[in-house]
């Protein structure tokens, strides 16, 4: 039984050694010898570097920055514009205070308590208004929904600008022929005063109607790029090169 036993365990043996050498791996040395099927599956897979945020950031400077500039310029220089048209429809609807000609040179108001000055201040915010809200919705559809932010500080810079170009046309207009009327006129005679902004602080309409048309008009027409830009997730890349992190498969 014992001689019996060891023929069947170097039969055994024997068949066991044969079948490791059936499925050697040719060329691969015995101690890097892959434990799978695929002797493929031992060799190390490289992967290209991933894209850096710094060349992410130059090239997008590069492809949109100009653009943007350009852009930003050309609504502060239209709303700059628009300003003077303001400037003129302001001085054309204002209301002014009556004079009396008190002497040479010297006009008083002819009724102390007349409410010109402040329908004058009145007639300008709402001009104001009417102008943000037209350059507003023209530097959106222009050029705030393609260009972003550059566009959107533009059109603020703009506003401001357009503010007090509308005031200083309105305030010279027909302020020429005030002077020769007050300086040539007799005394008795009475006149309409020139027109004047009293009230510094509607000098801010026009900037937040600008802004407020803009900014509703990116929420209401672009909701979903902002839901998204909340949901993007933050990929890391390692600082190392791809090929460190691949590994064999033993």
């Amino acid at each position: 039984m014992h001689v019996e036993l060891d023929g069947r365990l170097v039969i055994a043996h024997l068949t066991v050694a044969r079948f490791a050498i059936h499925f050697e791996t040719p060329g691969v040395p015995p101690a890097r010898r892959s434990r799978t099927l695929l002797a493929t599956m031992s060799v190390p897979i490289s992967y290209p570097d991933p894209a850096r945020g710094d060349e992410a950031m130059r090239s997008w400077r590069w492809r949109d920055a100009v653009p943007a500039m350009v852009a930003a310029l050309a609504v502060a220089a239209g709303s700059a514009a628009l300003g003077v048209v303001a400037g003129l429809g302001w001085a054309a609807v204002a209301p002014r205070a009556l004079l009396e000609m008190t002497g040479p040179g010297a006009a008083a108001l002819v009724n102390p308590e007349t409410t010109a000055f402040i329908a004058a201040d009145v007639a300008f915010c709402l001009v104001c208004l009417a102008g943000g809200v037209i350059s507003g919705a023209l530097g959106y559809l222009l050029a705030v929904r393609k260009h972003g932010p550059l566009a959107m500080a533009g059109l603020l810079a703009g506003a401001l600008a357009a503010t007090f170009v509308a005031r200083w046309v309105g305030e010279q207009s027909g302020l020429a022929e005030f002077r020769h009327l007050l300086a040539t006129l007799p005394a008795g005679a009475r006149l309409r005063d020139s027109l004047r902004l009293g009230a510094t602080g509607a000098l801010g309409f026009w900037v937040l109607a600008a802004g407020v048309v803009a900014g509703g008009l990116e929420l209401l027409t672009s909701p979903g790029r902002h839901r998204a830009s909340k949901m993007t997730p933050v990929v890391r890349h390692m600082d190392g090169p791809a090929s460190e992190g691949a590994g064999s498969i033993d």
